[in-house]
């Protein structure tokens, strides 16, 4: 594998320049992968200032926000990877009120949010429509084995010790699930674009791999 370290602002500049290079008038459902201990979501969060600098208009969505009920994520226990890993978001809830309607022959009509875990009940928000260009960045773990729909794709890989060192051991029970999606999924493969996080404060993106 090679390579390229970058800062922090730099990969930020670069991904807001290849998502700005789409074109101006169609929107793109973008998607940023990655366990929590990469920090997907703050990568995420870091576009929007620079996309809507660039004329774009932006609608963040987080997986977290379109959980499964409790009901369902938890009937094997409350600490069962293979549960995470297979039922813990609600991918068909994803595809149906964000992916698609965002999509080229969508509404673009959308639900930021579906589900609110604190309440286990549904989050009642209002709909959001999408102006023409607007760009739908969506953050979460797991994302890219499910079958979603996306324009643009990132993977933030991270070594299995990385990941280890860096979740809390509240949350190491999901591991296996991590190393099953490396290995069942590989997502590294097929991204647009692979960032390896071992250290967030020095990313490098990946240029090659053999």
């Amino acid at each position: 594998m090679q390579a390229r370290p970058v800062s922090p602002d730099v990969l930020v500049t670069e991904l807001t320049d290849r998502i700005l290079s789409r074109d101006s008038d169609s929107r793109v459902r973008v998607g940023i992968d990655g366990p929590d201990a990469a920090a997907p979501e703050r990568l995420a969060d870091a576009l929007v200032g620079p996309l809507r600098a660039g004329g774009r208009p932006v609608a963040r969505v987080n997986t977290a926000d379109f959980l499964r009920p409790a009901s369902l994520r938890l009937e094997f226990g409350r600490e069962n990877p293979d549960s995470y890993y297979l039922g813990w978001y609600d991918e068909s809830g994803l595809a149906r009120e964000v992916l698609e309607p965002a999509g080229p022959a969508g509404s673009g009509r959308i639900l930021t949010r579906l589900w609110d875990a604190g309440t286990d009940r549904a989050a009642r928000q209002p709909y959001l429509d999408l102006p023409p260009g607007a760009v739908v960045v969506v953050s979460g773990p797991l994302l890219l084995g499910g079958g979603l729909v996306f324009d643009f794709t990132v993977h933030l890989e991270i070594s299995a010790a990385a990941l280890r060192r860096r979740t809390p051991e509240q949350d190491r029970w999901t591991l296996p699930a991590f190393a099953r999606y490396a290995d069942e999924v590989a997502p590294a493969s097929f991204a647009d674009l692979v960032v390896r996080t071992d250290d967030l404060r020095h990313p490098a993106i990946v240029t090659e791999r053999w």
